[in-house]
């Protein structure tokens, strides 16, 4: 290859086009190729991608532990050894083998028989699988931005991935995205630029580490501009209920759950900005099993005002009642997903962001549009945004830069 020349269709040169009219970075279409499947023996071919799905098996089983002990404020280290979540036994190495001991288990506790969910399955998969994916894309076909060597950029681009991971499935899950993936990948995606400033189609470590910032702010600032404009205009809610419902409000540690009617809710849903109100009128309300006459409860997160009396609800154990009316405070998203996308910002550039935030807002929409059609109950009222923007992030790795080379093409001629 070194002293020979690749057709048009190996370098890729129509696409080199497109992405200078799109306005990304470019490089020698000899450089980009320096390691391909032509210059790679098969069986080495083969051996490194056999190693990057196993290694990404390996680090999904990982993933499993942060997906299980982040949002209860565990630590990942501690215990140092994966249990059981039904009988707290520490799982020794050899039942805790990526895909294989779920398999051979059949799913279930070798200590107790309780199921183990398909999940810690699923993830070891898809981990592996998108390390492969993310490998193979380097290997065959790298995109004009990163020259650097394949293993190289696989490095920042598998860190990424797996946070992506992680955040989807707690998001899912518990409707929270983790400061430890959002600002923690944020930092990690900065530092990682700055070592390997290929990332962004950078050759030394300050402008690579200004692109990451870059990217990192366009992303924080333009979802927090929307959860701004939300909360302007869809700031409150106001429910009736005719019979007049139940509720009960449950303190348990540092958080409480709330349910009215059929509908439960965690309580820190409706402070996200820790300065909200929540009034509800009840024509009867019992406070740690005391009876108190009609009134209306002006509740804080940490406080109810009940005419002239202020209760710490950290010292209170339950409330019960019937509510006649409510008006809660509502956010367009959360505060975790203005912190993710400045995560995959830092990882990807700005470019990047706004791909995502456009990809993201699209399957939200087409999925939130199909949910209503089911008419499932509660699917419209709460509706995850992160894993739509990890979507789109991983949209954006596998093809958004020949697709925005493409469509900026066709729009704007050659």
């Amino acid at each position: 290859m070194r002293g020979g020349t690749l057709p048009a269709a190996a370098t890729g040169v129509d696409g080199f086009s497109a992405s200078r009219a799109a306005g990304i970075s470019t490089i020698d279409p000899g450089t980009s190729r320096a390691l391909t499947s032509r210059s790679v023996p098969h069986v080495y071919e083969f051996l490194f991608s056999a190693f990057a799905f196993v290694l990404g098996a390996s680090i999904g089983s990982f993933l499993n532990v942060c997906i299980y002990r982040l949002p209860l404020d565990m630590k990942v280290n501690a215990p140092k050894r994966s249990f059981c979540p039904s009988c707290k036994y520490q799982i020794p190495w050899y039942h805790n083998l990526p895909l294989l001991s779920w398999l051979l288990l059949r799913g279930k506790c070798a200590n107790c028989g309780a199921r183990i969910s398909f999940r810690y399955f699923g993830v070891e998969l898809l981990t592996g699988l998108l390390f492969l994916a993310v490998w193979l894309k380097l290997l065959l076909a790298p995109p004009p931005a990163w020259s650097a060597a394949p293993w190289l950029i696989a490095l920042p681009l598998a860190v990424l991935v797996s946070l992506l991971i992680v955040a989807t499935f707690i998001d899912f899950e518990h409707f929270i995205i983790p400061d430890e993936i959002t600002w923690g990948g944020a930092i990690a995606g900065v530092l990682l630029s700055v070592a390997i400033p290929t990332l962004h189609g950078a050759d030394t470590a300050v402008p690579g580490g200004l692109r990451a910032l870059l990217g990192g702010a366009v992303g924080y600032f333009s979802l927090w501009g929307v959860v701004e404009l939300g909360k302007l205009c869809f700031g409150k809610k106001r429910v009736t209920f005719e019979p007049p419902a139940p509720f009960t409000w449950v303190r348990r540690e540092q958080e409480a759950d709330f349910t009215v009617g059929e509908e439960k809710m965690l309580w820190s849903d409706f402070f996200v900005r820790g300065n909200e109100q929540l009034v509800m009128h009840c024509p009867e309300v019992e406070i740690d099993g005391q009876r108190h006459a009609a009134g209306t409860l002006h509740f804080t997160c940490d406080w109810l005002a009940l005419g002239d009396r202020r209760i710490e609800l950290g010292k209170t154990g339950a409330l019960r009642g019937l509510v006649t009316e409510a008006t809660l405070p509502r956010e367009a998203m959360g505060f975790g997903d203005v912190k993710f996308i400045a995560c995959i910002g830092a990882f990807l550039g700005w470019q990047a962001v706004v791909f995502t935030i456009v990809a993201g807002s699209a399957f939200g929409a087409v999925i939130g549009s199909l949910a209503l059609l089911l008419a499932r109950r509660g699917s419209s009222a709460r509706i995850p945004f992160g894993p739509y923007l990890a979507l789109g992030a991983l949209l954006w790795i596998f093809i958004g830069p020949e697709f925005l080379a493409w469509y900026l093409g066709h729009l704007v001629g050659p």
